[in-house]
């Protein structure tokens, strides 16, 4: 709404003098003299009237934001109000036509308030006569104005806007007679049809072409034009789905003023009388206004698309209403690919068990999120396999991702000097360890390898073939401080933030399992490094990809660039990378990291996929195999797949075709379920393109140092 603040005197004196003495008229036949009542609202308008206008002035009407993939291919809209502004020239003159016929048949001539009509409206609503309003056009859009947008996110304010008050009429006819000064008429027709309400969220002529007639503004015909023209005066007795027959008649009253006003032949008004109402089926048709409207393999990154753009400093209302364009770093390929492997592996409906994806793009400067993926798709109808939790994103996998978490215990002893990669660690079947902390009463914690290996193991085939006892003892040696601080450092930074739940820590529960971020609660509890704890998904692909960057950390991040409704350039605030882990650090846990797949726990599956590519990897799973993960990355993309009991009654998974729940005994492994969508979507992915190999080890890193 533009110039609300700069009023042309001259031209404006006049018609608002006239409007006080229309006051005086009304005041007068209620409770005062027409000159008290008129100076005294003439002062109540003219206080309030320059503060008002600014805020018009200042206000952008709400705008669709459009959020797109790296090809700039739009994967979502997030609205408040569906509005798709279009200029005067975009706007059928039959709407023109329509709309003035029925609402200021005098909009041309009038000075923005029609005094005849005022004057009319006056004498009629005081001497018993049925209400008029007379409002004019202008008159409507400052009032839709400051419902629409200034105050519509304020109740009180928009009850007042609407109130049948003489000085919110004075006021909002003394703004319309400042904008008929600065705005020409053909802008205040085509900006008020770009503001008013149609029904529900749809607002704006353009919108409301598209959703109620599949057209556009411009290619509106007479019957169309008619009915939306209707609407305007109450959209919700109009609306022609929830009521049809007023809508008609409503309609059919518009076409008849519009033959009355000389805008069609009095001839035709009866053909465009019989025209059926032509509305599109199931309508109104508009986009979802959320990322739940996105396509299945785009949703729960359309969702942290979205969240982090909040951590960023954008608020919900502004990416609502903000008419932004999001361009984000989902790779459409790689998101189509991996979303395939999943649904390959579990079926979109499996009953309890969810397959969570995430690809991020490794690199010294950023990691840039390449594709957030499940079985499960973003929505609201569980029984189609959908959920409103973003699955990839949080730490929602509350069973854990097993043995991966040995990546920590591992990377926090070569960087101490505990242990080196060739270092023969200490390896029992089973072992009882005393807790960090323990006193005299605190039972010793029980660890059992799950089969029999060799004792004692080196730390590089501890990672491959992934005994309990090794890395328990491993974690007990170096401390558990130092193994959650390298958890944090590598990329658990929100998993670590919440409790063992997986939620928000709650100060006011007496159990620490509630009331404790993980960072915290683990500090005397040696099961961290097998993985029992919530996770995000996504944040474990950025472990791989902070090892693969060389041990460069850098924030997770699905943003390409943000430009305004004025397609300017919108910074977005983001976390700095950090060398978290020195690079010789990083390149032997890789090293150490590379077996997983030719001689380790994933290697089985790898020769059933044909797989030879050098990569790392590092599989996962729970006691009850409630859940199971294989953690790893080749060439540029940085890869968690995570297979988890998601629904209310959680048991064993079972291998099989699909993957499922059940009772078989010794159920899923990381490497038997969770790597193969890996080794399904790298293999389409890299097809044609030369190995990448994984870099040596740092020879000062082999053996332990203290």
């Amino acid at each position: 709404m533009a110039n609300l603040g700069s009023v042309n005197r001259r031209g404006g004196v006049v018609p608002f003098v006239g409007l006080c003495v229309l006051a005086g008229i009304l005041v007068a036949g209620t409770m005062a003299p027409a000159a008290i009542g008129a100076g005294l609202l003439s002062n109540q308008v003219s206080d309030s009237v320059d503060a008002i206008s600014a805020q018009l002035a200042a206000a952008d009407p709400p705008l669709t934001t459009t959020v797109t993939d790296r090809d700039g291919t739009p994967i979502a809209t997030l609205y408040a109000q569906y509005r798709l502004p279009v200029a005067a020239a975009g706007i059928a003159t039959t709407m023109k036509a329509a709309i003035i016929a029925v609402e200021d048949r005098r909009f041309y001539t009038e000075g923005g308030v029609d005094l005849q009509g005022t004057l009319r409206a006056a004498v009629n609503d005081t001497t018993g006569g049925a209400l008029q309003g007379a409002s004019t056009i202008t008159q409507q859009y400052v009032k839709n104005y400051l419902v629409n947008v200034v105050d519509r996110n304020n109740p009180l304010a928009q009850q007042e806007d609407r109130e049948d008050s003489l000085a919110r009429k004075l006021r909002e006819a003394k703004m319309a007679v400042q904008l008929n000064d600065t705005m020409s008429k053909d802008d205040i027709l085509a900006d008020y049809l770009n503001v008013v309400e149609f029904s529900g969220t749809v607002y704006g002529v353009q919108a409301a072409a598209k959703a109620y007639f599949g057209t556009t503004a411009d290619k509106l015909t007479v019957p169309q034009a008619a009915l939306l023209a209707g609407m305007v005066n109450n959209p919700s007795i109009y609306n022609p789905y929830t009521h049809p027959d007023k809508a008609l008649q409503r309609r059919n009253l518009v076409i008849d003023d519009m033959a009355t006003n000389g805008s069609i032949p009095a001839s035709y008004a009866a053909t465009a009388k019989a025209a059926p109402l032509g509305l599109l089926p199931n309508g109104p048709v508009t986009p979802s206004a959320t990322c739940m409207g996105a396509a299945p393999d785009a949703g729960f990154f359309c969702a942290y698309a979205e969240s982090y753009l909040v951590h960023a400093g954008f608020t919900v209302d502004q990416l609502a209403t903000g008419g932004y364009t999001v361009k984000t770093t989902l790779d459409p390929r790689v998101s189509q690919v991996t979303k395939d492997a999943v649904d390959a592996n579990v079926p979109t409906t499996q009953d309890g068990v969810a397959n969570t994806f995430a690809v991020v793009q490794p690199g010294a400067t950023g990691h840039q999120v390449l594709a957030m993926v499940a079985n499960r798709n973003y929505g609201t109808d569980p029984a189609q396999g959908e959920t409103s939790t973003n699955i990839v994103a949080d730490a929602s996998n509350e069973f854990g991702a097993g043995s991966s978490f040995k990546i920590f215990t591992s990377a926090a002893a070569l960087v101490s000097g505990k242990a080196g990669l060739e270092t023969p660690l200490p390896n029992p079947d089973s072992q009882c360890f005393t807790p960090p902390n323990a006193d005299s009463h605190t039972p010793c914690y029980t660890v059992h390898n799950d089969g029999h290996y060799a004792d004692p193991i080196s730390l590089a085939d501890g990672l491959a073939t992934s005994p309990n006892v090794a890395f328990v003892g491993l974690e007990n040696q170096v401390g558990m401080p130092a193994v959650l601080d390298m958890a944090y450092k590598l990329g658990l930074r929100n998993t670590l933030a919440t409790n063992d739940a997986g939620r928000t820590p709650d100060p006011k529960s007496s159990n620490p399992q509630f009331s404790e971020p993980q960072s915290q609660y683990f500090r005397n509890l040696l099961s961290f490094t097998l993985g029992n704890s919530p996770v995000s998904p996504l944040e474990m692909a950025n472990v791989s990809a902070t090892l693969m960057s060389g041990g460069v950390w850098c924030p997770p991040n699905p943003i390409l660039s943000v430009t305004d409704r004025n397609g300017n350039a919108v910074p977005v605030a983001q976390q700095a990378c950090e060398q978290v882990i020195p690079t010789g650090v990083a390149n032997t846990l890789e090293a150490g990291l590379s077996k997983d797949t030719t001689s380790g726990t994933s290697a089985e599956a790898a020769r059933a996929a044909g797989w030879t590519r050098p990569d790392i990897g590092k599989t996962g799973t729970t006691q009850l195999s409630e859940s199971v993960a294989f953690v790893g990355g080749v060439d540029d993309y940085a890869v968690s797949s995570m297979v988890f009991a998601d629904g209310p009654h959680p048991r064993e998974i079972c291998p099989g075709t699909p993957v499922h729940l059940g009772d078989c005994g010794h159920g899923a492994f990381g490497g038997t379920v969770a790597a193969p969508p890996y080794f399904h979507a790298m293999s389409q992915l890299l097809a044609g393109v030369p190995d990448q190999p994984i870099p040596g080890p740092d020879p000062a890193y082999l053996t332990a140092r203290s």
